[in-house]
């Protein structure tokens, strides 16, 4: 058989079913098989009871697939199925392991001859099923053997283009993972804020933000995560007939990428503001019980929304756009920093190119980005790039609106402030971080470096 899949939850089964759609048989194995083999029924998608039954039927060099979950079992299902392979043989982790794993991994199954490729896979069921994003990284010599079929199963770009490409040696491939679903944390929260502003804020009902989501699809915010959120708006309970939305708790989870990306930026020297933001309103929101005791003691806000709705609208749309390509600026220039520490050789056209379809980021501004990168890849930040360059600088005044308003109306707009900050920090040819340096020299003797002479400088400050 070409394939064996290791692990048949709702992702691993869905990848089976796309792979053989594609033409390929798949070999599958599940320690705790939790569902009926018929569902593969006149499928040509066989399961095994075995780790040894598993590898003894596929093609020589084997391609295996794990769909385990992150950590430990990783390490348990090689440690498992180790013993049968042989040299030569590929063996493929598809979860959210964390890119330092990988490396481990990859470097221990190389000793033994067994070829290691860490793959972040975006989409959820349906993108597993219909076509990913994927973003396979680790033993390049593995790459071409796995490239035709990984390519078939791909989601492809509006240009016909397969949604995948190698990310580069390493932990490469989980690492841009790692900063997509960073990217992901930013975009959810940012979305989330200007509801909030438009909902509770200004009064809007969640019909009439529906349609305004929608109108926001069909232009330059147009993305999969606008898209959802017109159609979770409209939405309404079958037993109450309210909006759903409402009736949901307000304690968002989260699985650890979004919080791996905020450390291992703070590590490497990068700057992801709006990320750091969309982390802790998760944080925060957890905070329930303590929440609902402090708005009584507290007092929530208590403004109401005065001003002219319509405009309120207009002045969203630009400052949520601003704000999403800020955070895409922060995400693609820790990708930048990441490439030099780690060495990684990131191709950053071809990462916003594989994240076009499939993946939960996807939006037409992609487009542009890799255009960017394409014309210039030694581009420092996407701030600088003349399209971006002159959307932030033109939705400037109505970023300023969104968040002064945001601060009347006692509406939290943490991660959205952040990203503005960002852009004037940026921007600030001089920051106040002289001061700082003072500081630091007054009460540690850190010294200081001056900008009219070269050399480092103690003052003897009393």
């Amino acid at each position: 058989m070409n394939i064996g899949i290791l692990g048949l939850g709702v992702m691993g089964r869905s990848l089976a079913l796309n792979f053989e759609r594609n033409g390929y048989s798949v070999a599958g194995y599940d320690i705790h098989l939790k569902f009926d083999p018929s569902f593969f029924k006149d499928k040509n998608v066989k399961i095994f009871d075995s780790f040894e039954s598993l590898v003894a039927a596929l093609d020589k060099p084997r391609v295996i697939l794990m769909m385990v979950p992150a950590g430990k079992p990783v390490d348990k299902a090689i440690l498992s199925i180790k013993p049968y392979l042989d040299k030569g043989d590929i063996l493929i982790d598809g979860g959210n392991s964390f890119f330092v794993d990988t490396e481990r991994r990859i470097k221990k199954l190389k000793a033994d001859g067994i070829r290691f490729i860490g793959m972040g896979v975006s989409g959820g069921e349906k993108g597993a099923l219909m076509g990913p994003s994927l973003m396979p990284g680790g033993d390049a010599s593995a790459w071409e053997q796995v490239k035709p079929m990984l390519e078939s199963i791909a989601a492809k770009a509006d240009d016909g283009t397969p949604c995948v490409a190698w990310m580069g040696n390493g932990g490469a491939g989980h690492y841009v993972k790692m900063v997509h679903n960073g990217i992901e944390y930013g975009d959810m929260q940012l979305i989330a804020e200007v509801y909030d502003l438009l909902h509770r804020g200004a009064e809007i009902s969640n019909g009439a933000l529906a349609e305004i989501f929608s109108d926001w699809n069909e232009y330059d915010l147009q993305s999969y995560l606008i898209e959802i959120t017109s159609r979770i708006l409209w939405w309404h309970d079958d037993e109450t007939g309210e909006s759903l939305v409402d009736l949901i708790l307000d304690e968002a989870a989260q699985k650890g990428t979004g919080r791996w990306t905020s450390q291992n930026s703070l590590e490497i020297g990068a700057l992801v503001p709006t990320i750091y933001a969309a982390v802790e309103m998760r944080l925060m929101s957890s905070l329930k019980a303590e929440r609902m005791v402090a708005s009584k003691l507290l007092g929530e806000h208590t403004s109401k929304f005065s001003g002219d709705t319509e405009k309120l609208i207009n002045l969203a749309e630009k400052a949520l756009y601003a704000s999403k390509i800020t955070s895409y600026a922060q995400g693609f220039a820790l990708l930048r920093s990441a490439s030099k520490e780690y060495g990684f050789g990131f191709n950053y056209a071809d990462i916003a190119r594989i994240w076009r379809a499939g993946c939960i980021i996807r939006a037409s501004l992609l487009d542009d980005i890799a255009a960017a990168f394409e014309a210039e890849p030694e581009l420092p930040n996407l701030l600088l790039n003349e399209t971006f360059r002159k959307v932030i600088v033109e939705s400037q005044s109505a970023w300023r609106d969104v968040v002064k308003t945001a601060i009347d109306l006692g509406i939290p707009m943490m991660a959205t402030s952040a990203s503005l900050a960002y852009f004037d920090a940026y921007r600030s040819e001089r920051l106040p971080a002289n001061l700082i340096q003072a500081q630091r020299d007054f009460f540690g003797a850190h010294t200081y470096r001056r900008i009219d002479k070269n050399g480092t400088f103690h003052t003897k400050w009393e």
